[in-house]
């Protein structure tokens, strides 16, 4: 391959220089006005076109060197006519050239000059030449011969206003022309794949695919013809294209022009001859790509359309869609073998054009979506990659058209359609249609479009037979879960019935999710049921549901109990616990004890059953002790019971900070603003000495472990407790007490096993500034603080 390469090159440079060496006679002969050394030498130079020893490529830099000079020949034959030397004997003289490839070359050359002379009638000179081009049957040297007759009698078509338009059916003749020269190429170009032996098939192949342009000019020269309007285009143009596409049985051919056909004549005469071109496209070879051309005729179509809105009532006068929708029906049976891939484009391609055309038809896409449904029935589940990324810009196209999830809902097969993409695949549609939601905010406010909707994204929402989520990427999971979780809480209704049947029907879906979906999916879900709860609190004066309402903040968080508890049972005890305390939070508002007071047993057990690490505990229980604080609607015993477990857990901690800190914490649930009757001065400074008593001991471990005390930290944070309840007017908390331990911490900081520590530095400092501060305000305040020393 290497060598044959090489040797063409050889070819290629001998033939350059042959070439070089007689146009530089040919120009002597032209400077000096001689006219037959200039044909001699311009013959000797053309005769190096006769290679058959070139591929298209290495033919085509030959032949573009020789029709340079062919320019210039041009040029001195006009001046000869100027000169007064008859054009009709240049033409016969040209014709005495021995070789038949330099004599029709110089033929066309002459024949071209002879047509702007307009001693002859275009068309004459054109319907000689076009017959006389029949000599060489040579594809490639052929090809390239009408190449250049193409070339240079495109500016002198008889055309209608032009200066060669003769008297009557100038254009006819003009048309006539480009389709013989259009029809013989076209042979010339198909018979390429006969020569040469069958083991270089491959490499005629792409040669040929090199030379397809100049085949495909001849339909762009017809497409310029001004005199070719809608009817010459529909009774003659069309059907002789067509019938040389359709006879010529080549692939490639078929393929090309049919692409051709559709780029380079107006969207309009495709529209008013759909059923000519439509009805080509069984007729083409099994193994064209019917598909790509047919999609590309329809987004030209659908371009049109969207255009402008006064083109439309063409396409409803044409009934372009059913014949459309025909024509696809008729290829796919045509060709049996066809990929799912090629079916789901082209009815991708057909939705789109619909969705253009008529976006008020939606019976019109659902037709479409049937037509699919009913061609991949009984093929199963789809996993070849390409068909299953149509089958998503398939169904992708109604969402990005209407820009409304609701809208798609309405198409009954567009569910049918989801069912046979392969589970990764379905993922990524559910992902879809979800994030349309989210950049149009649609609204889906009833139970029964969430229940359709959490049908179409099942693929998020649960496992499919045989798929567990452990073979999913684990980012890939959390985003597609969040994805889920960020739905729930778009859903919502003024209305608390239906607010609470789409709740239901939420839950229903998400429980069925599996237990490392329900730590994504449950939060939402009870977020947006305390939406409802609150919904319902603040329209009570109105009673907005009546009386006898199914729909009662009892029955919510009746329902929130048991999802929740779902989920504690994952186990998530360290997300499930909050969500206890929100709800008895909620509760509270509400105003049902029995309820708030279930949840926080809930809570509680939770904590003792299930979280063992130090860390989650300390969370838990500072939750504990922040929304107990909060709750005013326990009664005495009810709330001792509650606040007697919070203080027994802060003790039982691991680490003495850790205890110490917890416990003085709960020194607020003994004190709560604006609730006299929750205001019990001793327990707080019970509270606050335990917190010192348990301080002390971590010192004395850490000297006893270490031989430091460690830092004075927790002392300081006690004091700013103190502070806050001598501020709030707790009579147990004096100013001997916040003394006493002023004086401790000076001791401790002062000693020599304290170890030094920025923070508590900073700290202490920031406080004694807090104190001096409030003793400066004056008032009952700076009264307050005087006695203290600082």
């Amino acid at each position: 391959m290497l060598d044959g390469t090489e040797d063409e090159e050889k070819f290629l440079a001998a033939g350059i220089a042959g070439l070089q060496q007689n146009s530089f006679y040919m120009h002597r002969a032209l400077d000096s006005n001689n006219l037959r050394d200039a044909l001699k030498y311009s013959a000797q130079m053309l005769s190096e076109l006769r290679t058959s020893k070139l591929s298209p490529h290495k033919y085509y830099d030959l032949y573009m060197r020789a029709f340079d000079q062919l320019r210039k020949l041009e040029m001195f034959f006009e001046e000869e006519t100027r000169r007064g030397c008859s054009i009709i004997d240049l033409y016969e003289l040209v014709q005495h050239a021995g070789n038949i490839l330099p004599r029709l070359y110089l033929l066309c050359t002459v024949g071209s000059v002879y047509i702007k002379s307009k001693e002859a009638p275009a068309k004459d000179v054109l319907k000689d030449l076009v017959e006389m081009c029949r000599g060489i049957q040579n594809p490639v040297r052929g090809l390239f011969l009408r190449s250049y007759l193409s070339q240079v009698s495109r500016d002198k078509l008889p055309d209608i206003g032009s200066e060669y338009e003769g008297d009557s059916d100038t254009v006819a003749d003009a048309v006539e022309f480009v389709l013989q020269n259009f029809t013989e190429m076209n042979k010339l170009w198909v018979r390429m794949q006969h020569q040469g032996p069958a083991r270089e098939k491959e490499k005629r192949e792409k040669e040929r695919n090199e030379l397809r342009d100049l085949v495909g000019k001849n339909l762009h020269v017809l497409s310029q013809i001004e005199g070719v309007d809608l009817d010459m285009y529909k009774d003659v143009v069309l059907p002789r294209v067509l019938e040389q596409v359709v006879n010529c049985k080549d692939e490639l051919a078929q393929f090309y022009l049919m692409d051709c056909i559709i780029q380079v004549f107006p969207d309009e005469y495709h529209l008013q001859t759909l059923d000519v071109l439509l009805g080509a496209y069984p007729q083409l070879q099994p193994s064209v790509d019917i598909k790509t051309v047919l999609s590309q005729l329809m987004q030209r179509l659908s371009n049109y359309a969207a255009s402008s809105a006064e083109v439309l009532p063409e396409f409803l006068q044409v009934e372009a869609f059913s014949k459309l929708s025909n024509a696809i029906g008729k290829v796919i049976e045509a060709q049996p073998d066809m990929p799912t891939f090629g079916v789901v484009t082209l009815y991708s391609s057909l939705l789109t054009f619909t969705l253009h055309v008529h976006p008020d038809r939606l019976d019109y896409a659902d037709q479409v979506l049937g037509a699919c449904v009913k061609r991949l029935s009984g093929k199963g589940k789809i996993e070849d990659n390409k068909a299953t990324k149509q089958i998503v810009a398939l169904l992708s196209a109604p969402l990005e058209k209407y820009n409304d999830v609701m809208t798609a809902l309405k198409l009954s097969n567009y569910p049918r359609v989801l069912e046979y993409l392969d589970v990764p695949t379905n993922k990524v549609m559910a992902t879809v249609i979800i994030q349309s939601i989210m950049k149009n905010g649609t609204n889906i406010s009833t139970s029964d479009k969430v229940e359709a909707l959490f049908e179409l994204i099942k693929g998020l929402i649960k496992d499919s037979d045989g798929i567990y989520s452990d073979e999913v990427d684990e980012d890939d999971f959390k985003e597609e879960q969040n994805s889920v979780a960020r739905l729930i809480q778009m859903l919502y209704n003024d209305d608390p019935e239906e607010f609470f049947k789409i709740i239901d029907t939420v839950r229903k879906h998400i429980l069925t999710g599996g237990p490392k979906r329900l730590p994504f999916t449950v939060p939402p879900l009870v977020f947006s049921s305390l939406k409802l709860v609150r919904q319902m609190q603040g329209g009570q004066d109105e009673n907005p549901f009546g009386d006898d309402a199914s729909t009662t903040p009892k029955k919510i968080f009746q329902l929130l109990n048991q999802t929740i508890e779902t989920l504690a049972g994952v186990p998530a005890p360290e997300l499930a616990l909050p969500l206890y305390l929100q709800c008895a939070e909620a509760a509270n508002d509400s105003e049902l004890e029995p309820v708030a007071y279930e949840f926080f047993t809930q809570a509680y057990i939770l904590y003792e059953e299930e979280i063992s690490d130090s860390r989650a505990q300390i969370t838990a229980l500072h939750l504990i002790i922040g929304t107990l604080q909060r709750m005013h609607i326990f009664g005495i015993e009810n709330r001792d019971t509650l606040t007697h477990k919070a203080t027994g857990y802060s003790a039982k901690l691991l680490k003495k900070p850790d205890q110490c800190r917890a416990v003085y914490a709960c020194s607020h649930l003994f004190w709560v603003d604006d609730h006299d009757n929750m205001k019990d001065g001793e327990r707080v400074l019970l509270c606050l000495k335990r917190a010192l008593r348990i301080a002390n001991a971590a010192q004395q471990m850490s000297n006893a472990a270490r031989g430091s005390t460690g830092s004075v930290m927790l002392f300081i944070e006690i004091m700013n407790k103190y502070l806050y309840f001598f501020e709030k007017g707790n009579p147990q908390v004096t100013v001997a007490s916040i003394q006493s331990l002023i004086e401790l911490i000076m001791n401790e900081m002062q000693s020599e096993s304290t170890t030094s520590d920025p923070a508590a530095d900073a700290f202490l400092a920031s406080t004694m500034r807090y104190i001096q501060f409030q003793k400066q305000k004056g008032g009952t305040v700076g009264e307050k603080y005087e006695p203290i020393k600082v």
